[in-house]
């Protein structure tokens, strides 16, 4: 083996360790974020719930998102305003407070509404269902290292 062959050789093995590398860091932060519950996905823990009855909370929920995609597309927009005059080269204090109460006020009405349609849907389930429901939400609302085995 010449020493050109042999540096092509080093080369190229160090290139291929990067990408396997890479690619195993990249596999492992995939697994560890798909392994975690999503944040906001069932709001109020719905992961207890029997399959049929938890697909039925996450599909009245996306519909209420849905029906709220105006409000919530508000909310954006003024998240944007805020910034854009935090932006600015002199910050105007009473621009800033408005677009951050229609931002607040947006994300507070939507909430208020995805709430309602969980209460409407905690109203179908029997009570157990209820209970499992109730308990997911307890273990979510406790921190983390106040929760006893």
């Amino acid at each position: 083996m010449t020493d050109r062959s042999f540096r092509i050789l080093v080369i190229a093995l160090l290139v291929l360790n990067t990408f396997l590398i890479a690619g195993l860091a990249g596999g492992g932060l995939t697994w560890i974020r798909n392994s975690r519950a999503p944040v906001g996905a069932m709001p109020l823990g719905g992961e207890q719930l029997p399959s049929s009855e938890r697909k039925a909370l996450r599909a009245a929920l996306n519909e209420a998102r849905k029906e709220e995609r105006q409000t919530i597309l508000d909310a954006q927009q003024a998240k944007v305003d805020a910034a854009s005059i935090l932006g600015q080269p002199t910050l105007d204090t009473a621009a800033l407070s408005a677009a951050l109460a229609r931002a607040r006020n947006a994300d507070i009405g939507l909430r208020a509404k995805l709430e309602q349609r969980a209460v409407d849907f905690a109203a179908t389930l029997s009570y157990d269902e209820r209970r499992a429901l109730a308990e997911s939400m307890i273990r979510r609302s406790v921190p983390r290292g106040a929760v006893t085995k």
